[in-house]
């Protein structure tokens, strides 16, 4: 049992296999009919008389934020991402309208994210929230289970379900699960509010209510993702895996190193996970694949060899020295997500920051702020970073290499700022105070909103007098008013 606020109601290790292997809880919030009607009705005037609000829906209505400072919500948050997590400045009411004549709803898709890469390992998740009783008629957003680790579409035959239930009900997902909004037949409005949340650092122990230390068995037929699944238990819970040496002429090696570039999705995900366990042998033949394999090998043998620890650092440095930006980006990832830290690790990342490739300096960025006990170099090098970023919005485009992993993500126009700003976010109490403050006070005026969100949380989050004064300078110009709207006079 974790030492945690007994009002919060932590998920047991149960419902923590079914998030790691469905991508998915759904969970009710007991508050009362009346405050989810209020709300609904407030949703319904702002939406009707101004337009949907976007980002703004939470000082818009700001009743809302009852609904995620109840036990149930704190306490399943807290087991996914950690005491520390953050409410994503990004959120959305979406609205499905009665009649709804799109057959089937809308598209399978997963949401645009907020990272450089996305991740199997949960430093993302989001809640899908019904203000009302949610039935299949009224359209509830479809999603399906296990999909969050596809890269690709798993196809229309694939299982999906249409969560419903009383008001109040939520449905906890991974970033990454595939979802899709679903017809709404009824004559009702539905309403769903999304938000996102982000982890803050790499866990130390678990935080949910864990009393097991190896993973539950996972139900009989569900066993092809089994590596992946016990590499993600195992980091929750603060710990590496266990290694399982092998030699290279084993020929359980071999066969694993063939399925890592497989086309079946699912045995090469597998593969790469079972390859990071099989101690030196099993890194050096992901090494061989992120050095030479294909464009997508190689993305999978990043997010494999992130579960190998300490020993695929050195090997990893050295991917840094690559021709190809893309692995040498990969590296990158995968050095910040090997949740451990040293002094080559910063080094090498801090040098990749001044690499010719925007998309290296962005990984290089986002891989300092999850570094397990950051030094105050690496702090200093990404306010450096954001400071430098938001200076030149104006003078050069923010464009990403066109051998990028990512889209072009066009909902972030500051793509060096945002991830340094964000990685500030979670390390940037580990720098020295003044140079922090300077570099985040730069950032509120970038042209990026996320930028600016990034950096109004981070000074939040350092809690010093420096930082305050520029809290409260920026939120004299800046604070929003939720009752003022067009048809208001004053």
């Amino acid at each position: 049992m974790n030492d945690m606020n007994d009002m919060e109601q932590l998920l047991n290790d149960d419902q923590m296999m079914q998030f790691i292997t469905q991508g998915y809880l759904v969970l009710h919030n007991d508050l009362p009919g009346s405050l989810h009607k209020k709300v609904m009705q407030r949703i319904n005037e702002v939406l009707v008389h101004e337009g949907n609000p976007g980002n703004n829906i939470l000082p818009r209505v700001p009743d809302i934020q009852a609904f995620f400072e109840t036990p149930v919500v704190k306490g399943a948050l807290t087991s996914v991402l950690g005491p520390d997590y953050y409410l994503h400045p990004h959120r959305h009411c979406h609205y499905n309208s009665p009649g709804n004549q799109n057959p089937g709803g809308g598209e399978w898709h997963k949401d645009g994210y907020w990272s450089a890469m996305r991740s199997h390992r949960p430093w993302w998740a989001m809640i899908f929230y019904y203000t009302q009783d949610i039935t299949t008629e009224l359209g509830p957003t479809a999603i399906m289970p296990g999909s969050q680790y596809n890269e690709k579409f798993p196809g229309h035959e694939k299982e999906f379900l249409l969560p419903t239930g009383p008001a109040g009900t939520m449905v906890l997902v991974h970033f990454d699960l595939w979802h899709k909004a679903s017809q709404n037949v009824s004559a009702l409005d539905r309403y769903m509010l999304k938000f996102q949340f982000a982890r803050r650092q790499t866990p130390s122990g678990p935080s949910w209510n864990n009393t097991s230390k190896t993973m539950p068995v996972p139900e009989a037929g569900s066993v092809s993702r089994t590596a992946l699944w016990e590499s993600i238990w195992n980091w929750m819970r603060g710990e590496q895996a266990p290694v399982k040496e092998a030699s290279r002429e084993d020929n359980s090696v071999i066969e694993l190193a063939r399925l890592a570039q497989d086309a079946s999705e699912d045995d090469a995900l597998n593969a790469v996970y079972e390859l990071a366990g099989r101690g030196e042998v099993g890194v050096r033949e992901l090494l061989d694949i992120l050095d030479s394999g294909s464009n997508l090998a190689a993305l999978r043998a990043a997010y494999g060899i992130q579960a190998a620890g300490e020993i695929a650092v050195q090997g990893l440095i050295e991917r840094l020295r690559h021709a190809d930006d893309r692995r040498r980006a990969l590296a990158c990832f995968s050095l910040g997500m090997l949740s451990c830290s040293n002094d080559r690790i910063t080094a090498a990342l801090t040098a990749g920051l001044s690499d010719d490739s925007q998309w290296v300096r962005r990984n290089a960025a986002e891989a300092l702020g999850m570094l397990v006990n950051p030094s105050a170099e690496a702090v200093s090098a990404l306010a450096h970073l954001l400071e430098i970023s938001v200076r030149s919005e104006k003078e050069e485009a923010q464009t990403e290499s066109t051998n990028a992993y990512s889209p072009n993500q066009d909902y972030i126009k500051n793509k060096l700022g945002y991830t340094a700003a964000l990685s500030l976010l979670r390390i940037g109490k580990h720098g020295e105070a003044v140079e922090v403050v300077t570099a985040l006070e730069e950032a509120l005026s970038s042209n990026d909103r996320y930028v600016r969100a990034y950096a109004f949380e981070a000074l939040s989050q350092l809690r010093i007098g420096e930082a305050v004064e520029v809290l409260l300078r920026y939120y004299r110009t800046s604070r929003w008013c939720p009752d003022t709207t067009k048809a208001s006079m004053f």
